[in-house]
């Protein structure tokens, strides 16, 4: 039986919605951008830094997801972490170590490489939410599919990613297409995400006029 054809049970809508913990992702590799994407620096400031002011500034709590050699960098050493406990398979790691770690709340999951994404943008993702669903995600602008990492993860979505990772299935965006997912229209850019240097270079040219 293909797992991709499951469809989640469906559930009773809560009472009260679970509480909503950030979570940070910026343990990724950075092979094609050949440094460390959390330190990049706009304006003055790493955008690990940015993007966590963000995330504090909405949530009741937030954690930093990272790999178990990166507990210790200097840049990430000062913040509360949540560490990996999958190996090299990609963001789906963090999300299942923080469901893991608290598993009765729902996690507002953002990449630490998105560098145009303000608080704006994630209270409406938030305002939009739907606690008796799976999850909220914004429409990429350039497919209309899922943006799975700057999505609300609701408590019920464990069970299916689990499924689907422990399968292979590691990709957490085809996880929010089988889910039962609230999508919202894209952001404008504010999703724009940057991997090589060169689109790093223009970012800053875009954002240092803004600061």
């Amino acid at each position: 039986m293909s797992i991709e054809k499951n469809t989640p049970p469906r559930r009773a809508v809560p009472r009260i919605a679970p509480s909503i913990y950030g979570l940070l992702l910026a343990g990724g590799a950075s092979r094609r951008m050949r440094r460390d994407k959390a330190q990049l620096v706009y304006a003055g400031e790493p955008q690990l830094l940015r993007a966590w002011r963000l995330l504090e500034a909405v949530t009741e709590r937030a954690f930093l997801s990272v790999r178990d050699h990166q507990r210790q960098d200097p840049l990430r050493a000062g913040l509360p972490q949540i560490v990996d406990s999958y190996d090299a398979i990609g963001p789906a790691a963090g999300i299942l170590s923080a469901q893991q770690a608290c598993p009765e709340v729902a996690w507002l999951v953002v990449a630490c490489d998105l560098p145009l994404l303000d608080e704006r943008t994630l209270r409406s993702l938030i305002d939009a939410r739907d606690p008796a669903g799976d999850a909220t995600a914004f429409g990429s602008r350039f497919d209309g599919l899922p943006e799975p990492l700057c999505a609300l993860w609701e408590p019920s979505s464990h069970a299916l990613l689990r499924q689907r990772v422990e399968a292979g299935n590691y990709c957490p965006r085809k996880a929010l297409m089988l889910a039962r997912t609230t999508l919202l229209a894209a952001p404008g850019d504010a999703l724009d995400n940057i991997n090589t240097p060169q689109e790093f270079e223009q970012m800053q040219r875009q954002i240092e006029p803004l600061s």
